[in-house]
């Protein structure tokens, strides 16, 4: 659908929600001062102006001219904005059910009910009054999460250790590790400082291999060219692996017009993966030597499962020349291709590493279960999966797109220990 139809209908959704978080606002705040209660007035509605406001021109400027700070600006205040105001409507709606089904039952009984009888005894806050207060508790709570997860969670990096069996896994190689990042997005970081220290985690861990599966930039190669002196730190005596995410192919830029400055920048993505001293398998195949003993590493460009994004990787090509290999290690962006040909057509392959999910960037654990609005769209989104003797590992990813944050789903640097399984 055009730009032109979906912007207006989203900001009349916006400019009713607003409306209907503002009933509960003005009850919340009707006994304070006059001039508290304007001033409280005009930062609610500026906010609201602001963010339809940046909503309009991040859509119908070049973002070029924004530039990313202003751009990022405009993002997180739409996203925490509405984000927030949506737990408020839900507390509300409980407030106006209650009204519709008292007025309904009122039509078919003698008796009036009102939704206003006091909580507590006599004199005390009326329920709807209560409701209001509580949707407006309930809103701040995000605003402050999502905060937090900006100032703290956006490089709270954390080492995940994880003993990975593998059959008929080589003694030679048995010990040896794997540290694995995805997702870096360089284009979305603002502390380089951060974003340093958690290249220095991983390399304190002296990993034998490091595995980078994919999404080095949002769109555009030159966003990782000042963080090159940082991610070309990243060393391992076995090698350093990595391939293509779908963001690494720009899908998301208006090339029209201008297909070769699409398939340069493609060609600027794979140079910076050989600055960095990455060894980009691009449908290939690498074989490692250990003691007179070999396994293979095979990588993939992105290969989707699901028709939201673009398929480029050939894994039969790959795969070629590996077949006699006692142990293979596959390296592919997305997820959803375990399902769509790994764990069906190629069972030799005995384990998966991807990315891709961030895990939404959040998540709530309690009890050692997390919830992620991620497992609504993956059905493999975060650690790993078994089926039979094939392994998938699905990486958290490094770095984040969009919120520029995380709250619950901190970004990660898994280790793997090789065992013989």
């Amino acid at each position: 659908m055009n730009k032109l139809i979906i912007i207006p209908i989203v900001t009349i959704v916006f400019l009713l929600i607003d409306w209907y978080v503002w009933q509960a606002v003005k009850v919340s705040t009707q006994n304070l001062s006059q001039n508290a209660q304007n001033i409280i007035k005009y930062i609610f509605w500026g906010i609201t102006a602001f963010t339809i406001t940046g909503m309009w021109i991040y859509n119908f400027v070049n973002p070029d001219l924004l530039g990313k700070n202003l751009r990022t600006i405009i993002m997180v205040g739409v996203f925490i904005n509405y984000i927030s105001k949506i737990f408020v409507v839900l507390f509300l709606l409980i407030d106006d059910l209650i009204r519709l089904v008292q007025f309904i039952s009122s039509k078919f009984t003698s008796h009036t009910v009102t939704s206003d009888s006091p909580i507590g005894g006599q004199g005390a806050i009326n329920r709807s009054e209560f409701l209001m207060k509580t949707a407006v508790v309930a809103g701040v709570v995000p605003v402050i999460a999502f905060t937090w997860g900006i100032i703290s969670g956006a490089h709270d990096y954390r080492i995940r250790r994880v003993k990975l069996a593998v059959k008929n896994l080589p003694k030679a190689f048995e010990g040896i590790t794997i540290a694995q990042i995805s997702d870096i997005h360089s284009g979305s970081f603002f502390n380089k400082v951060a974003v340093k220290g958690g290249v220095e985690m991983l390399m304190n861990e002296k990993p034998d291999m490091v595995f980078f599966t994919g999404d080095l930039v949002n769109n555009l190669a030159t966003e990782v060219n000042e963080y090159i002196d940082i991610f070309n730190k990243i060393k391992a005596p076995l090698g350093v692996f990595s391939t293509l995410g779908n963001h690494d192919y720009a899908d998301y830029v208006n090339w029209e017009g201008n297909q070769k400055g699409k398939q340069q920048n493609l060609k600027d993505i794979m140079h910076a993966h050989k600055v960095l001293g990455y060894d980009l398998l691009m449908d290939e195949n690498r074989f490692i030597e250990q003691g007179g003993e070999k396994l293979a590493i095979i990588g993939v460009q992105n290969i989707s499962g699901q028709g939201r994004f673009h398929t480029y990787g050939n894994l039969h090509k790959a795969h070629q020349g590996t077949e006699e290999a006692p142990v293979k290690l596959l390296l592919s962006h997305d997820p959803t291709h375990w399902d769509k040909e790994v764990n069906t057509k190629y069972k030799d392959i005995d384990v998966m590493f991807s990315g891709h999910t961030h895990g939404t960037q959040f998540g709530i654990t309690i009890g050692g279960k997390t919830w992620s609005p991620a497992q609504y769209a993956y059905k493999q989104w975060a650690g790993m999966y078994e089926e039979g003797d094939q392994k998938l590992y699905v990486n958290r990813g490094y770095g984040y797109i969009g919120y520029p944050g995380r709250v619950g789903m901190p970004p990660e640097i898994t280790v793997f220990e090789l065992t013989r399984g």
